[in-house]
């Protein structure tokens, strides 16, 4: 189960939205083994896309320096879909290299008629995609 409070939610999504009609990206970082999503730091989709979203290569290992100097890790990584479901395409799957992060997808499409965005999680571990339950909360 992911738990992460409405603030994250609302930032993700708001990130989402600016981004849409391309896909946003980005990472919600956490101290290291606490499965706790804290900082939020959206990134740039360099593909630029509609149909996908690729980190920058630079950007990435910037990061992982800065979460490594913080003992931090990456408690959720982050995307949106902008014409389809929150489910993890094929390349989703393909690029999920994190077995202990929490995939979060954000679909800005109403494919299910109950509002204007979607927001699902899933653990994503040897191409095996399990989707998880999300509870909100105010704070920790």
């Amino acid at each position: 189960m992911l738990t992460i409070t409405q603030a994250l939610v609302d930032q993700i999504v708001a990130h989402a939205r600016k981004d849409h009609p391309d896909e946003a990206c980005g990472v919600v970082a956490g101290p290291a083994g606490s499965d706790r999503p804290e900082r939020f730091i959206p990134m740039l989709n360099a593909a630029m896309s509609p149909t996908f979203y690729e980190f920058d290569s630079g950007d990435l290992l910037k990061l992982y320096r800065e979460m490594d100097d913080r003992d931090e890790e990456p408690v959720v990584i982050y995307h949106s879909h902008t014409a389809t479901e929150a489910y993890p395409s094929r390349t989703d799957i393909s690029y999920a290299n994190e077995p202990g992060a929490h995939y979060v997808l954000v679909s800005t499409a109403d494919t299910d008629g109950l509002g204007d965005f979607q927001f699902r999680s899933y653990r994503i571990v040897d191409g095996e995609v399990t989707e998880e339950e999300v509870k909100i909360v105010a704070a920790y």
